[in-house]
């Protein structure tokens, strides 16, 4: 699942005006502005916005930029020569300066705004306004929409200033949490989980910003002191930014009535998030009614993959609220997550979380993510009983489908044809019991260990007598199935390993890496990068020495390491 630069075609952009000529603004051309909006995007303090998709917003410069790094693999696969990153003007415009625009490219950027629902519940007290109508992209600015060999995609600088939804924060990211969301789309990229993707990262060397973090060796649970972080901007690159949260506000307008364009807001942005993340797959001759249906088809699919693609890898998002779910259905908001070590089912890294949204309830967040897409979308069908019912069906079918795909996602892990309920459950007690490493524990697995011990280098605690006992028994039935299908083991060995990575995201050694690019030396993030790059091969022995070691004890229970806090 690696990937492969050689599989894209050579760089053919080389310069910035080659770039700009990339430019198509679907987005700002199909949807709606805010008409309360400036005309000029100096538009950077709170307040309400009432309607429209969308407001036209400049981004705000990071002062003194230097460069840390790109995504190789990104580069290669939209054909951008990698000296772009040095280019003064390209350098300008992904650190926020965006008067370096030209035709056909737009000296405007734009945010816009969502609604918020945990768990089902819709919320408005995160608005400043009590109202809903403030919140949205408070630090997130798209600059730039463009398609490159024959797909769309669009730009967007997190940490580019404040922008009408900043709720009076200062609209900057600091540089520890760039480094995460830069390192981890680049790495979920290379999983073969789909995500949001990484394009550039710059760090300015005159500008900090303070936040609350936690003090060097703290176990303290929530940040114990205030720390002045160098500002960051990492671009983030998708096919749209558009999120279950956006639909939904548009929805709850429309349910209170809140202007006379509200209902046609909604259909346009629904309009629009099949245009631009379904296009391929729904047929542009159906019904619009129709097409709705087959949306919440699609999206249910691409739902339920993704999240059963998190467990398979180990990852968990922490704040699966519907304004973090990407309505094209791929892994958005990189803020508190985090990646299982030691194996725990309620694993959660985010000290505002809660074990609603910990490791293994996250099809559960999902389904109820989906619940208010459904809901969102369910006025534009009021009239057309036939689809209102095809989308109840679908709806009330995530569940068994969520399931279903959970099963398949176990069976494959484990070198199975079929899934086996009671040979997976009695893994798991096993794995919580002997305090096992997620990844160490599924990549020694795939080699079809005869030997106990060979599992027992990936326990964080040595196991003795009966548990000894359970999990030679549990491991020869386990060979037994796998060798009773027939088939070459080695194969099967290999099939295997093409879906439990060997190298993981380890907090401690990223955190390693974001420390010392605070000093200026960025040498770790791109070694980083470069082993998160192929997490399913080998590598040398010199890499697996160091990377592919199970959490030292002094980073457990570790304020900024084995849990934090949002403070990015």
């Amino acid at each position: 699942m690696s990937n492969n630069s050689s599989e894209f075609e050579l760089p053919n952009i080389r310069t910035f005006a080659e770039f700009s000529q990339k430019a198509d603004y679907s987005l700002m051309d199909s949807l709606r502005a805010d008409p309360k909006s400036t005309k000029d995007g100096h538009d950077h303090q709170p307040r309400q916005v009432f309607s429209g998709h969308y407001v036209p917003v400049t981004p705000t410069v990071i002062p003194t930029s230097e460069y840390i790094a790109h995504s190789k693999n990104l580069f290669n696969e939209l054909g951008l020569s990698h000296e772009l990153v040095q280019d003064e003007q390209f350098r300008r415009l992904f650190t926020g300066d965006i008067t370096v625009a030209s035709e056909p490219m737009r000296s405007i950027g734009w945010a816009t705004g969502y609604a918020l629902s945990i768990y089902g519940t819709e919320y408005i007290q995160q608005c400043p306004f009590g109202t809903g109508n403030g919140y949205g992209d408070g630090r997130a600015i798209s600059v730039f929409e463009g398609v490159f060999n024959g797909k769309r995609w669009e730009m967007q600088l997190k940490g580019g200033g404040p922008t009408p939804y900043c709720r009076g924060a200062d609209g900057r990211a600091v540089l520890r949490s760039s480094v995460r969301e830069f390192l981890v789309q680049d790495y979920m990229q290379a999983l073969g989980v789909p995500t949001s993707r990484s394009l550039t990262l710059y760090v300015s060397r005159s500008e900090t910003v303070r936040r609350p973090w936690y003090a060097q060796d703290s176990k303290s649970f929530d940040p114990d002191i205030m720390v002045d972080n160098p500002v960051a901007i990492t671009t983030r690159v998708a096919p749209s930014f558009l999120r279950v949260g956006q639909l939904e506000l548009f929805a709850r307008r429309v349910r209170s009535n809140t202007h006379q364009e509200a209902f046609n807001e909604l259909r346009i942005i629904v309009s629009h998030l099949i245009t631009r993340n379904y296009k391929e797959v729904i047929d542009q001759s159906l019904s619009f009614s129709d097409q709705v249906v087959e949306l919440a088809h699609l999206f249910r699919g691409r739902l339920i993959t993704l999240v059963a693609n998190w467990i398979r890898v180990g990852y968990c998002q922490g704040n699966f609220n519907s304004d973090n779910c990407a309505a094209g259905g791929f892994t958005l908001d990189y803020g508190p997550f985090g990646f299982c070590e030691l194996f725990d089912p309620r694993f959660q890294p985010w000290t505002g979380g809660g074990e609603h949204f910990s490791f293994f309830n996250q099809p559960a967040a999902a389904e109820a993510n989906y619940q208010m897409f459904t809901a969102a979308i369910r006025p534009l069908l009021s009239n057309n009983k036939d689809a209102l019912a095809k989308l109840d069906h679908i709806r009330d079918g995530f569940a068994k489908a969520m399931n279903q795909e959970m099963e398949s996602m176990w069976a494959k892990k484990l070198g199975l044809i079929d899934y086996d309920a009671n040979l997976v459950n009695e893994l798991i007690q096993l794995m919580v019991v002997s305090k096992v490493d997620y990844t160490i524990f599924f990549r020694r697995l795939s080699h079809i260990p005869e030997e106990l011990n060979d599992l027992k280098e990936s326990f964080y605690v040595p196991s003795q007598g009966q548990v000894d006992a359970q999990w030679i028994s549990w491991l020869q039935r386990w060979r037994d199935r796998i060798t009773s299908c027939g088939g070459d083991i080695r194969e099967k060995s290999a099939a295997m390993k093409r879906l439990n990575p060997k190298y993981t995201w380890r907090e401690w050694m990223i955190a390693t890496a974001y420390r010392e690019a605070e000093r200026g030396d960025y040498r770790l993030i791109k070694e980083l990068q470069a082993v998160l790059s192929n997490p399913y091969d080998e590598q040398s022995s010199e890499v697996g020495a160091k990377y592919d070691r199970v959490k030292p004890k002094e980073f457990f229970n570790s304020g900024g390491i084995s849990h934090y806090s949002c403070s990015s």
